[in-house]
C-alpha cells in the first residue's frame, strides 16, 4: 500500500484542525456566548490536533530511519540497491537519491578493487613465472659446482650460465622498475619540441650490435629537421623496444626499416621487419605485460617491451598499432602527436 507523503499529510492535518476549530468557534459563540470557554476550547482542540500531529511524525521518522539503517546495511554488505523515493520534492526523496549515488559510488570503488586485486594477484603471479626458471637455473649450475670437479672449460661454460641468468633476472628488475614507475606516476613524461631523427638515433644505438651480429640490414629515412613535441628519453626507450623486438624475431640476413611521416595531427613512425610475423588472434595480446609466444621461449626477454612501448607513447597522447602476417614479418606503427 502506498504511503501519504509527509507534505500531504501535513497540509491535511492543518486542514482538518482549521475546519474543526472554525465550526468549534462559531457553535460556542452561537450556543454559549462566553469567549474565555470558547478560547479554551480552542486551545484544547488545537493541542489534540497537534499531539496527532507529533505522533503521525514520529512514526514516519521510526520507519525512516529503520528504513535507511536497513539501506546502510545494504550498501556496506553490497547488497541490492536502494530504491528511489516516487515524490522528489520530499526531504526524505532528497536522501533517497542521494544514498541511490552513494550506493553507486561504493560499487565503482568496490569494482575497482575487486580488479586492481585481480590485476595483483596477476601480476605477481607472471613476475613468480618469470623468476622462476633463472632462479632454478642458477640453483642447478650451483649446485654441479659443488658436488663435482670439473674442467677449466666447464667451470667457464657454468659462470657463463650464471652471468646469463643473473642478467635476465637484472633486466626483469629494470623493466618492473620502469613499469611501476610510469604506472604509479612516480616518472612524469616531459615533452619538448625536439628533432625526432636525435630520438630515433638514441634508440638504435642499442641495436646495431646486434642487427650486425644477425647480418640484418637496418635502413632508417627520417627528416633531418622534423620536429616534435615529445620526451626524448622515454621515447627513445619506446622506440628501442620496438627495434630490439625485431632484431629478436627476424632472422639472419633480413631487413629492419624504419620510416616516418609527417600529417597534420600526427607523425607517424614505422617500424618494418622481415621476421616471423604475428598470428592476427594474437596481436592484441602482445601489449600485455609478461605476454610471449610458446614458440619463442628460447629468445631472450621477459614480454614487457611492448607493454612499456605502448604506456610510453600513450601517455604522450600517441598509440601503436601493429600490423602483420605469418612469415612475412611485422610493422609496428608509432604515432606520435606534433604539439
Amino acid at each position: 500500500m502506498r504511503r501519504m507523503p509527509v507534505k500531504t499529510m501535513f497540509l491535511l492535518v492543518e486542514a482538518a484542525a482549521a475546519v474543526s476549530m472554525l465550526a468549534l468557534t462559531f457553535f460556542l459563540s452561537a450556543v454559549t456566548g462566553r469567549v474565555l470557554l470558547a478560547g479554551a476550547l480552542l486551545t484544547v482542540c488545537a493541542l489534540g490536533w497537534l499531539f496527532l500531529l507529533t505522533l503521525f511524525f514520529a512514526k514516519r521518522l521510526s520507519q525512516f530511519t529503520s528504513g535507511l539503517c536497513q539501506t546502510m546495511d545494504n550498501m556496506i554488505s553490497g547488497g541490492e540497491e536502494p530504491a528511489r523515493a516516487e515524490d522528489r520534492e520530499t526531504i526524505f526523496a532528497r536522501i533517497s537519491y542521494r544514498l541511490s549515488r552513494l550506493y553507486g559510488i561504493l560499487q565503482e570503488n568496490r569494482r575497482r578493487v575487486d580488479e586492481e586485486r585481480r590485476e595483483l594477484q596477476t601480476l605477481v603471479s607472471d613476475i613468480s613465472h618469470q623468476v622462476k626458471t633463472p632462479v632454478a637455473n642458477l640453483k642447478m649450475v650451483t649446485d654441479t659446482l659443488l658436488a663435482k670437479p670439473v674442467t677449466e672449460q666447464e667451470r667457464r661454460d657454468f659462470l657463463q650460465g650464471i652471468r646469463s641468468q643473473t642478467d635476465k633476472l637484472e633486466f626483469l628488475v629494470q623493466s618492473m622498475g620502469k613499469a611501476s614507475r610510469l604506472e604509479t606516476g612516480a616518472i612524469t613524461l616531459e615533452k619538448k619540441d625536439v628533432p625526432l631523427l636525435d630520438t630515433l638515433a638514441q634508440a638504435m644505438s642499442g641495436i646495431v650490435y646486434g642487427a650486425e651480429q644477425k647480418g640484418i640490414s637496418v635502413e632508417v629515412q627520417c627528416p633531418d629537421g622534423l620536429r616534435v613535441s615529445h620526451d626524448s628519453k622515454w621515447t627513445a626507450e619506446a622506440l628501442f623496444n620496438l627495434l630490439d623486438n625485431a632484431v629478436k624475431y627476424t632472422p639472419a640476413g633480413g631487413k629492419i626499416s624504419v620510416s616516418v611521416e609527417q600529417r597534420e595531427m600526427h607523425v607517424k613512425l614505422d617500424v618494418t621487419d622481415t621476421g616471423k610475423g604475428i598470428p592476427e588472434s594474437r596481436q592484441a595480446a602482445i601489449f600485455r605485460r609478461f605476454y610471449r609466444e610458446e614458440e619463442v621461449h628460447d629468445q631472450p626477454g621477459v614480454g614487457i617491451g611492448l607493454y612499456l612501448a605502448r604506456e610510453i607513447v600513450t601517455r604522450q597522447g600517441g598509440y601503436i598499432k601493429v600490423a602483420s602476417e605469418v612469415g612475412r614479418g611485422s610493422t609496428f606503427s608509432v604515432f606520435l602527436p606534433r604539439r
